[in-house]
């Protein structure tokens, strides 16, 4: 007999995050996911319940079960991403609550940053409004590859496929010259439980997927291999002991593709080249190893490496760049102006660095590019054009979402000030239908 912790080993996991605005209905939503799915423990059914009736509500208000921080529940908003963490016979599920504010985009930034699927809210009597463009704005720019267009409170408008209809219209042409590569649009009621998890018996005009029947069928490929291999330097390990005098190991993560045993490699940004010649997985010495695994890498020349460099395969070595231009989102308090002296994270590197420019800010209503602003303040989406003070190893974004990534940071204080993406700003229409077909890397 099957053990229920070896059916969820065999099932595929899912990241994905919700988004909208203000009152759109995104932790009842959730809440209603956990509630119909039976992934909520009894215990915290009935402390929902009793805050419910306390405040005269005749039935269990599901948001409660999502939104933990006290100001949240007093006001009755979402500020802060909320992790939950759930699972079905047929997948496992990571799911990022983000909140709806405009002021709070920032936390939709890291929620939907590593999302496989992004569920955009909207409310059946408003339609598309502008935060309803920026969160599609930002799934774009994260190439988050699946977006589903959950039209919610159709209970609110009588079920009516025209309204359903024409929100799906005007959504899906907006995302679609975003370079989103696939939306799905379903009519929900998050508070009925209307199309969340059972069909819906009061849209008999509907005859697609329940929100978690597509949660649960969406194709989704974690395959880091098929990119080049990318191995950032966490930490050298000497041990210099008797058993091992001189044995010297670069340990970190493999950010993607493989990595063999006699391949040649480059380190970045020295260009210096070598051979693999051991690789230590959990200890033990392998002759191959993938992303994302933990390893040791061991080199046949002494190089001068440490924590920062990049060692990649030779024959599809990134080339080394000091000018990054970028599109970020802003999410500090503080303005980034041109300028402003800065630090540049970039997988385990850190450099100093300056803004050099900042060409455009992206205007949500109609994806115009307002030039030459200045600064970006917080939520802002621009260009930047950043000189940095050492040379980095930097892919594309549309290549790879983990090595086209960095963060500016405020010297100062260490606060972040802004999440970057290298290269192109929006995938084409071509390229979004190719990634459609092909799958994206994560």
């Amino acid at each position: 007999m099957t053990s229920t912790t070896e059916q969820l080993s065999a099932t595929t996991l899912l990241r994905f995050a919700t988004a909208g605005s203000v009152d759109d209905g995104k932790s009842t939503l959730v809440g209603r996911l956990l509630h119909d799915s039976k992934s909520v423990l009894e215990d915290q059914l009935e402390a929902v319940e009793r805050v419910s009736a306390d405040r005269g509500q005749d039935a269990p208000d599901l948001a409660l079960l999502t939104d933990g921080l006290r100001a949240e529940r007093e006001q009755g908003i979402t500020i802060d991403v909320a992790y939950r963490y759930f699972a079905t016979a047929r997948r496992r599920f990571i799911l990022a609550d983000t909140p709806g504010h405009v002021q709070y985009t920032r936390n939709m930034v890291t929620g939907a940053s590593t999302a496989d699927l992004a569920v955009v809210l909207v409310d059946a009597r408003n339609g598309v409004i502008e935060q309803t463009r920026r969160h599609a704005a930002v799934a774009a720019l994260l190439r988050v590859p699946h977006v589903v267009l959950a039209v919610n409170k159709m209970d609110l408008v009588g079920y009516e496929e025209a309204v359903f209809a024409k929100i799906a219209e005007e959504f899906t042409s907006y995302a679609s010259e975003l370079g989103v590569p696939e939306i799905t649009a379903i009519p929900i009621s998050a508070l009925a439980g209307d199309n969340v998890v059972e069909p819906s018996a009061n849209m008999d005009w509907y005859g697609g997927p329940t929100v978690l029947e597509h949660l649960e069928t969406v194709p989704v490929s974690h395959d880091l291999t098929a990119c080049p291999a990318r191995f950032p330097v966490q930490y050298v390990i000497r041990p210099q002991t008797a058993e091992h005098p001189d044995y010297r190991g670069y340990a970190g993560q493999i950010a993607s593709g493989v990595l063999r045993v006699g391949e040649p490699v480059t380190v970045l940004p020295s260009g210096r080249t070598s051979v693999i010649e051991g690789i230590d997985a959990l200890g033990e010495p392998v002759d191959i190893a993938w992303a994302p695994q933990s390893v040791t890498v061991r080199l046949k020349d002494d190089i001068d490496i440490s924590r920062g460099d990049l060692i990649a395969p030779t024959a599809s070595a990134p080339a080394t760049t000091q000018d990054v231009v970028a599109t970020v989102c802003h999410v500090a308090d503080q303005p980034l102006a041109v300028g402003a002296r800065v630090l540049l994270k970039h997988t385990t590197r850190t450099v100093k660095a300056i803004v050099k420019e900042i060409p455009s800010r992206l205007t949500l209503d109609d994806l115009s590019q307002h030039p030459n602003p200045g600064q970006l303040v917080a939520n802002d989406i621009g260009r930047v054009v950043v000189r940095t003070a050492e040379p980095l190893a930097l892919d594309a974004y549309a290549d790879s979402r983990r090595t086209g990534s960095f963060l500016l940071i405020d010297p100062a204080d260490g606060t972040t000030l802004a999440a970057g993406m290298a290269g192109e700003s929006f995938a084409s229409k071509a390229e979004a239908v190719q990634a459609d077909e092909e799958g994206w890397d994560f």
